[in-house]
């Protein structure tokens, strides 16, 4: 679907397919891609110039027409983020999902996660768990301020505040990790694609 002059919005059937597209267009851009926008089951393709737009389609569609399997799923490196399981929210979680704070602990930080896509505001990364099937709702009354580094639930999503602000997820835990950083390259340090695993630390 056209987006602006300049970009346009493919919608997929599933996160998988969108998945695969934006890894696929990540490594065999369209000519003259500037940016590439994944979202829950969409990706954005945003290019230089209106001229260059059915040329993106085209190579998109050629991709979809070869059935979504067009690159290997290789080893990727793993971000450790070092967290304290400290949240102000983790025994009613845990007592949501039945089981002890321990048990809640251990399934998170078991997890392999990968980042869906980035959102709500600069460096916060949509987390989906390999084994993880829980899909956690918000908090009937969001909070005004959550303060940076918080780990926190929400549908079937882990996602950390980089900075502070208010918001409704459940808060499980902190880390002292540096989220986004104007100055470094690049300056989020959850990018969309990134396999992230949380390592538990002393209080």
């Amino acid at each position: 679907m056209p987006a602006g002059r300049t970009a346009v919005l493919v919608e997929l059937d599933d996160a998988g397919q969108r998945r695969r597209l934006h890894r696929t267009l990540s490594e065999h851009p369209a000519v003259g891609t500037v940016d590439l926008v994944p979202a829950q089951t969409t990706v954005l393709i945003d290019v230089e110039s209106p001229d260059q737009l059915p040329a993106a389609v085209a190579h998109v569609q050629e991709f979809i027409a070869a059935g979504l399997d067009w690159v290997e799923q290789g080893a990727r490196e793993i971000v450790e983020v070092p967290v304290r399981y400290d949240g102000l929210d983790l025994s009613d979680v845990a007592e949501l999902l039945s089981m002890t704070t321990d048990e809640l602990v251990k399934r998170h930080s078991d997890q392999q996660w990968t980042v869906e896509f980035a959102g709500f505001m600069p460096g916060f990364g949509y987390m989906s768990g390999a084994d993880w099937p829980y899909r956690i709702p918000r908090r009937d009354s969001p909070r005004t301020r959550i303060p940076p580094g918080s780990i926190a639930l929400a549908d079937g999503f882990t996602g950390v505040y980089p900075q502070a602000s208010p918001g409704g997820w459940q808060i499980i835990g902190t880390t002292d990790a540096i989220l986004w950083d104007e100055k470094a390259d690049p300056p989020a340090l959850l990018l969309p694609g990134a396999v992230i695993r949380f390592e538990v630390v002393d209080s």
